[in-house]
Parts: structure tokens; sequence; C-alpha cells
């Protein structure tokens, strides 16, 4: 069968039913990383380890040769060859929080869309590749590269997976990661985090703030804050209620405040979104910190809120920080300010994600908060992820972009993004769906969802891809 002859649609219309299944039992596992149920058996805990295991077995089944690298990473491999062409997913996801209509790991579908957490990242996208390797087996068109599906446990935290596996496997030739969107990602921004911490010391006297929450991830805009002030027997109740009431709606957001016992507890929610893109969310941790700092606040807890309403409140681009930059080719530097937490007491965290261009580092967004906090707060710098390009005459580049728009009818044309995925862990690697320019994006947010045209569309795209790549 040659090239012309194969009608890729066609071909995905036969297995829909299968990859749908499948990916409902893959959603229905909870792999949330859990460190405090890691151990050697599961070093992110047991609920990523099980969801590889179960794509393992899904391709078992299926006759592919697959190997489980201490269920940090796997593979699935088809074809034979030195060289070979690399898929790279992951089978984690980030936490559900608050805010579904539905069971986050119960998949439904409703309005041709399939619900939970994973359906758009990755475990749809990657179901999607893994049945377009199977049709391109079922057809068994002539490759002269192996073809190997790449699954890692730890995308959504510190990328230890990929570290494990390289340190054990060969790099592909090329690849690409189907985690993102098309016609194509070439470019990824640079990664790194910030961790700031402050003394919480007890004070009796006056109002205080005794505890602070806020954020599961560092790379999810915070959804949900919490913080609880100490009240008094003065306090008019009705006016710190209205006061917040009428500070929610001017700032077009849900909340309450109760008394409870001794405290006021403040609750406020925002809207969540990709730590990458935190201009598309409302950070309510943030929000939160910025009204309460506007109160008549003592000690420890006045210095934190001031801080997060001075400097990183409403600020996706680091302005107020003097990091903001606009670089012609991969973008603006982005700041989001992923978890805060404070307790009387004992400390007051910041977790901010930097995804910044090339024409700047790690050590200088971490040079500016030692210079800014000093003598204020501890600041600690993670481990960064450099900035990743593969050029757009590259022709791995130049033949994703093809397949795209001989399917779609679209334009292809590169783009650089600030989210980071597995495409960035080999030199020539490049992200490639599975959303398209009109699709709604529900990453890392409540009721998280897939179209099902748009499935099977990127299954199609990645069945001619691979045939493409691989020939």
């Amino acid at each position: 069968m040659t090239k012309r002859e194969i009608d890729w649609k066609a071909e995905v219309e036969k297995i829909k039913d299968d990859l749908l299944t499948d990916l409902k039992s893959l959603i229905a596992i909870d792999s949330v990383r859990n460190d405090s149920l890691s151990d050697k058996e599961f070093p992110v805990g047991p609920g990523p380890a099980e969801a590889l295991q179960h794509f393992l077995s899904i391709a078992e089944r299926d006759g592919f040769a697959t190997e489980n690298f201490d269920n940090w990473a796997g593979h699935i491999d088809y074809g034979e060859g030195d060289d070979f062409l690399g898929i790279l997913a992951h089978v984690d996801v980030v936490p559900a929080g608050s805010g579904w209509d539905t069971d986050p790991f119960d998949a439904i579908i409703k309005d041709n869309r399939l619900y939970g957490r994973g359906a758009s990242d990755d475990k749809g996208p990657g179901i999607a590749a893994y049945y377009a390797l199977k049709i391109v087996r079922e057809l068994d068109l002539e490759l002269s590269k192996k073809v190997r599906f790449i699954m890692g446990t730890d995308e959504e935290s510190d990328w230890q997976c990929m570290d494990h596996y390289f340190d054990l496997n060969p790099q592909p030739l090329y690849g690409f990661s189907p985690d993102a969107h098309f016609p194509i990602i070439n470019g990824e921004k640079g990664n790194i985090s910030i961790y700031l911490s402050q003394a919480a010391e007890s004070d009796l006297s006056g109002r205080r703030l005794i505890s602070f929450q806020s954020g599961l991830k560092e790379n999810m805009v915070p959804q949900d804050a919490e913080a609880h002030l100490s009240a008094s027997e003065s306090d008019d109740q009705d006016q710190v209620k209205e006061k917040y009431k009428q500070y929610l709606e001017n700032e077009s957001l849900d909340g309450q405040v109760e008394k409870v016992g001794e405290e006021w507890v403040f609750h406020l929610t925002g809207q969540a979104s990709h730590g990458a893109q935190p201009e598309k969310g409302k950070n309510a941790g943030t929000y939160l910190a910025s009204y309460l700092a506007g109160l008549d606040l003592q000690s420890d807890g006045k210095k934190y809120l001031t801080f997060i309403k001075d400097y990183l409140h409403d600020d996706p681009f680091a302005k107020k920080t003097n990091l903001n930059i606009d670089h012609e080719v991969m973008g603006d530097l982005t700041s989001n300010i992923g978890i805060m937490n404070y307790l009387e007491g004992e400390s007051g965290t910041i977790t901010i994600n930097f995804r910044y261009p090339s024409d700047t580092d790690a050590q200088h967004i971490y040079q500016t908060f030692q210079e800014l906090l000093k003598g204020q707060m501890d600041v600690s710098p993670g481990d960064a992820k450099e900035p990743h390009y593969v050029s757009a005459d590259d022709p791995l580049v130049q033949t994703l972009l093809e397949v795209y728009e001989k399917q779609t009818g679209l334009e292809g044309y590169e783009v650089v993004i600030g989210g980071g995925t597995y495409a960035r862990t080999i030199e020539r690697g490049v992200a490639y769906g599975a959303m398209f320019p009109d699709s709604i994006d529900t990453m890392h947010q409540a009721n998280e969802f897939i179209d099902l045209d748009d499935l099977f569309a990127a299954t199609a795209i990645y069945a001619e891809a691979i045939y493409e790549l691989a020939k």
C-alpha cells in the first residue's frame, strides 16, 4: 500500500470505540504525584506507577514489545534499526482541584467532549499517538526506522522520570511530544521556580494573620485561597462582610467571609489556568493577599501579604520586579505565583514559577530576587530548564507542518510557548498537538476536556506523521 492510497481519517474511524475505551480506563487512575506514598517501588507514588503499568499493559495486549524502567518511565517499541523516532508522552496529571461538575477520574462524554483529569494533558493525546502507531502497524507500512513510544510519570513536577530514563537509554534521532498545540511547537521558554521564605513569629497584640493558603502546584494558577485572621469582640460583623463583598464584586470574583470562633475565615475563588499562561487566570492567592494587606494587621503577616500585593499581584509579566522581557521569537517572560503558605509561629513561603526567553537566564532571575529581598526573605532557586528551540528549517519541523497542512487545509507556522514538554529532553524534539488553533484550552483547570473531533483528527495526523518520519 502506498502513501497516496491511505485515507488516514478513515483508518481512525475503525478504531474510535477502542481508543475511547482505553482512554477512559487510563483517566480512571488517579495519577497525581504523591510523595507521601513514594518508595523504591513507587518513586513518585503509586498512582503514576499504576498509570504507567496500565498503559504498558494495553500495548502488551496489542502485541507490542514494552519495557518498564523502575516505574519511573517505560517504552513501547515497533520496528527495527539503530536510529529511531521518539514519541514522548506522560501519564501523570496535576491535582484535580475544586470546581468540577463531574468526577475528574470517571471520564464521561457530553456534547462531543470527553471530560476528565488528563483528557487533554496528556492522557488523551498520548492514547491518540499510541493508536496512531497501531494504525501504522496494522497497515504493515515499510519503515526504515524504529518507533519508540516513551512514557514518563513526573512531567508535572520535576521530570526525574526522564533523567532516569535517559540514564539507561539512548536519545532518539528526533521526535515529538503530543502534549501541546498544532500546528507545531518548535520552541519552549526556559523554566525555573524561585522559593521565598520568611519568619512568621507570633504576635498577641492587635489583629493578626494566623494562616494563609493558596495553590496546589507551582505550574498552576491557584483557583482557591483561604486565610484565617484573629477576631475581636469589637468587630462589626456586618461591616466586615460587606466590605469584603464589595471587593469581590469590584474584581468579579467569588468568595465569602465568616466568623468561626475567635477567627475570621476568608475564602476566595479565582480562575485556574496553566502556569505558563498566568495572564489567562485570576490568581486567588494574590487577590486575597492584596485585600488583606489593606487591613489593619500586625506582625510578620502584614509584611508577607504586603510583599505579595506590592510585587507579585496582577503582574503576569513581572514588570514590578523589572524582569519583563519580550523576545522577538520566544515572546514574553511570564511569572506565576503558584503556591502561597503562611502559618503564624512558623513561616511564610511563596513559590514563583518563571518561563523565560533566551535573552535572559535563571541566574539573573534568582539574583534579582536576592537583591530585592535582602534581609527580608530567604531566596532559593529550583532546577532550571534552559530555553529550547528547533529551527523552522529543520526537516523534522517541515515534515510535521506539511502533514498538518495536508490533513487540515490550514497554514502551518512555527510557535514558541512558555509551557514545557518532553520535547525539550531531546535535541531535535518538538511538541505537536493535540490541540488545534481553535480548541478550548482547559489544561490544569476544572472540567478539563478534549473535543472528540479534535482527538480523532489528531490521531489521523499522528499516524501520517509517524509514517513520514520513520519511512
